[in-house]
């Protein structure tokens, strides 16, 4: 899961999906983890916004730290999911040409809402932190659905 700081989206959705796979029984099957495609927070918890909306959700996002995607990431991972269309085009400069398969938006994956993104919070309200919410539940939900039919 990849944001611009690893602070809101990436550690949300990091968070859910988690929490989605344990329900669903893959928990110990996938190894999830999230970064940033720039280092401004390297080793920050989430903000505290993110912490206390998800909270409510009931996910944890307490123990998560923010940390910056790495060369090794493109290697590990077999799905590199961007929030949007700049952290995309951030990741596919730095990835590897043999890896850019693994290179997709979280938003793909989401059944009930029609958004190509999953927007930056950091600026906005407590109502942009539920959206970003929202969107994310239901992309992990439709990414747990696409692990399970592969």
């Amino acid at each position: 899961m990849v944001c611009m700081g690893n602070i809101c989206r990436s550690p949300t959705a990091e968070g859910v999906l988690r929490y989605k796979l344990r329900q669903a029984g893959l928990h110990e099957l996938v190894i999830v983890d999230s970064a940033g495609t720039h280092a401004y927070h390297v080793g920050e918890p989430p903000d505290p916004r993110s912490i206390k909306h998800a909270k409510r959700r009931g996910y944890d996002l307490g123990g998560l730290r923010a940390r910056r995607v790495g060369d090794g990431d493109f290697e590990t991972f077999d799905l590199i999911l961007a929030m949007d269309w700049d952290n995309y085009a951030l990741l596919e400069e730095q990835c590897p040409a043999p890896h850019r398969a693994k290179l997709r938006r979280l938003s793909e994956f989401a059944r009930r809402h029609d958004s190509p993104v999953v927007p930056d919070p950091y600026y906005s309200g407590a109502e942009g932190f539920e959206r970003v919410l929202d969107l994310i539940e239901d992309a992990c939900e439709g990414l747990v659905d696409h692990l399970k039919a592969n």
